[in-house]
């Protein structure tokens, strides 16, 4: 009876903590910054893409009873749908755009040997989400500012959190730069900017290093011309990834329970590992559809991962046993479902066409490996050990692990299942119609 009790109320545990993170994965923030430095004979000048809320949600007015709250500079706003938007002011544009860039100038700071240079702002465009040129390379970075328009048609409204913003800043310095910082002052209180995607390009004359970040930067990153230093941002990311996807962990986590020798778990892992990796290229070089169903689909079949995964580990070890040479193929079967989910974040953060991309990709999937592997070092040693304790222990801990991380997929595979179905009757669907409740203009709808 005691061990049917502990049982429950490690299920109903686990199932708690699901309920709290469920939306996590789902929640992809992919807001984004993107960073390209160029080394100048008198310094360093940056190219900047960011969305528009980081520059001025933090400096609309406070409200006024019975009328609206001030503005934010270049903006105006008004009620809709009994919901305060903000809307880009075309006309100011038009009068200072520059002013506009010296708010990324006075919120993104350089220090090179103990030194702060101050910036100036050099050029600045607006871009409706959508329109804008592309960014991933240093020659991209350029020629977004050539012979475009430093404004969308104002004919038609542009919500702020529909809009992107390039600048170029230039930062003097006296001499060559072998080592920075980069760091920002940018607070504007947007829901969920700690998850904010900062990429680096470094085109130092020893050759391009890609830097990653997450956060709004108010810890410095250090640039540097050490290949090994840019890996690790990318290795790290990978690491975050896995670790903060609740739905990977606790596949690994009934992949390790289902598992009573090493050898099994080897074989397991292996297929695991292999799965993962072919699609998580595969998946951000494109080589898959493009359909609004598919990210949902995918998100589905992960959750049914774990409920078979918490099936197999609650069955007889002489099923298991016997089921073991094929446990390999099955797993490597499911690490392609996986290696998809990995790479929707990374196809979000990193271009294919971003310069060193095969070093970049390979330092997100070690990270995710490194992941994989503290999950590992943790949960198998704690079930071998509870298993030496006493049968009844360990099938309590077996049972109610199983039961409730097959109770939490369960509740995402419905969660998902609805999402697909929405996805599917409306293709595309895009967030930012203002700027707070809606953290980045570059997000769009993928689970």
């Amino acid at each position: 009876m005691k061990a049917r009790l502990w049982t429950a109320v490690l299920a109903a545990m686990l199932v708690a903590w699901g309920a709290v993170a469920a939306y996590a994965h789902f929640r992809l923030n992919l807001n984004v910054r993107i960073f390209h430095v160029e080394h100048l004979s008198d310094g360093l000048r940056i190219y900047i893409r960011l969305p528009m809320p980081y520059l001025l949600a933090d400096k609309v007015g406070k409200a006024v009873e019975g009328g609206l709250p001030e503005p934010a500079p270049f903006t105006t706003n008004k009620m809709e749908n009994g919901k305060l938007v903000h809307y880009v002011d075309f006309s100011a544009m038009r009068r200072n755009s520059h002013s506009l860039g010296r708010f990324a100038a006075s919120g993104h700071h350089i220090v090179v040997d103990g030194t702060r240079p101050e910036p100036t702002v050099e050029q600045v465009q607006i871009y409706r989400v959508g329109s804008e040129p592309d960014f991933a390379t240093l020659g991209e970075a350029k020629a977004a500012f050539i012979g475009q328009s430093a404004l969308p048609d104002p004919a038609a409204p542009l919500y702020v959190g529909d809009s992107v913003v390039d600048v170029i800043l230039h930062f003097p310095i006296n001499g060559s730069v072998d080592a920075y910082s980069l760091s920002s002052s940018l607070d504007p209180g947007l829901p969920g900017q700690e998850d904010t995607a900062n990429l680096v390009l470094d085109y130092a004359p020893g050759g391009t290093q890609v830097f990653r970040a997450r956060g709004l930067l108010n810890e410095p990153i250090m640039i540097s011309r050490s290949v090994m230093s840019a890996v690790i941002t990318f290795v790290e990311e990978g690491v975050r990834h896995i670790l903060e996807g609740l739905d990977h962990v606790l596949f690994v986590v009934c992949l390790v329970l289902g598992a009573t020798q090493l050898k099994s778990l080897i074989w397991r892992v292996t297929g695991f590992t292999i799965g993962h990796s072919v699609t998580l290229s595969a998946g951000f070089f494109g080589f898959v559809p493009s359909g609004a169903w598919f990210v949902p689909t995918v998100e589905m079949g992960i959750a049914l991962t774990i409920i078979y995964a918490a099936v197999i580990a609650v069955m007889p070890q002489s099923d298991q046993h016997k089921s073991e040479r094929g446990m390999f193929f099955v797993t490597c079967a499911i690490g392609l479902l996986h290696g998809l989910g990995f790479s929707f974040v990374l196809h979000k953060i990193l271009r294919v066409d971003s310069p060193d991309i095969w070093q970049s990709l390979l330092a997100f999937n070690i990270g995710v490996e490194f992941g994989q592997l503290a999950i590992i070092l943790v949960t198998w040693p704690l079930f071998r050990f509870i298993e030496r304790l006493n049968s009844r222990a360990w099938n309590v801990t077996r049972w109610g692990v199983a039961v409730g991380c097959a109770a939490i997929a369960t509740f995402w595979t419905g969660e998902r299942a609805i999402n697909l179905m929405t996805d599917m009757r409306q293709s595309s669907v895009e967030y930012g119609s203002i700027w707070k409740g809606d953290t980045a203009p570059i997000v769009r709808r993928s689970s």
